[in-house]
Formats: structure tokens, sequence, C-alpha cells
């Protein structure tokens, strides 16, 4: 699982060095690397490894294969992504592209979200911390015991 939330430094020719835990988690043989993408929800990146691509596909080859909705969903996934394979020192180089579109000016916060993971400018991450604290504790009843769910106590 992608897990916890840590900034690093995004030199000049694109090179970031990956958390060593996200390393861990993408770690499958048979590429070494990360996947990521613009998100569609806002001017930050969205990532994992080839397994949460795999499940994305599961999910829309459960949809109508002509299926606008669908088809946009793979465009702004797969369409868009990016493999990007670590070097010697754990780093990966992000897409010039990629990164002007998270305003990754010199430093980008990794977000690990257990699945997946984001890619942040620091300070855009910052200003959301906040919002997404309340809608967390809004949302917090939602949460359902898995022991509960399967008819075992707490």
């Amino acid at each position: 699982m992608f897990l916890s939330t840590t900034t690093n430094n995004l030199d000049a020719k694109g090179r970031i060095s990956v958390p060593s835990d996200f390393r861990a988690v993408v770690g499958d043989g048979n590429f070494d690397g990360i996947i990521i993408w613009p998100s569609f929800d806002g001017d930050y990146l969205e990532g994992g490894g080839i397994n949460l691509l795999e499940d994305y596909q599961k999910s829309l080859d459960m949809m109508d294969y002509y299926d606008e909705g669908r088809v946009a969903l793979q465009r702004a996934i797969f369409a868009e992504s990016r493999r990007l394979p670590f070097d010697s020192g754990g780093r990966v180089t992000l897409p010039k592209e990629l990164a002007e579109y998270a305003n990754l000016n010199g430093r980008a916060t990794f977000v690990g979200l257990g699945r997946r993971f984001e890619i942040w400018n620091p300070e855009a991450h910052e200003a959301r911390s906040a919002e997404v604290r309340r809608l967390a504790r809004a949302n917090r009843g939602r949460l359902v015991s898995i022991n509960t769910q399967n008819g075992g106590g707490s």
C-alpha cells in the first residue's frame, strides 16, 4: 500500500526521487517503475503500479464497449499515462508536460492513498489539506468495519 506524504526536490532535468516505500509497492518484476497520468479531478498527477491499471481495466470491462463514459475514462487514464522507470538511485524523470500540468516547480509532494498515490505541488497540497480533513471527518461514518460486515464482533 502507498502510505504517508513526502515532499522531494525536482531537479532541472525533471528527475525526482520516489519515496522508497512507494518503490517497494510497485516492484513486480515486469516493470521497475511507476505509472502516472494527469488527474481529471485537479491540477495534480495520479499514479500507481501496473496492478492498479489492470484493476481499472477490469472495472472498465464491465461497462458497455462503446459507452462514451468508458471511452472517456480510457482516454483520461490510459492514453495519458506514462511509464517512468527508476534509475539506479530510485529516481524517475517526469515528462515536462506532466510537471507543468501539476505546477511542480522544484518540489513535489507524494501522497499515499492506499492502492494509488498522487503527486502535488506542495503549496497546492497544503492548501487542500484542511478541506480534505473536513470531508474525511464528515464521511467517517461511511467506513464499515470488516468484522461487522462479515457478522463478526468489533
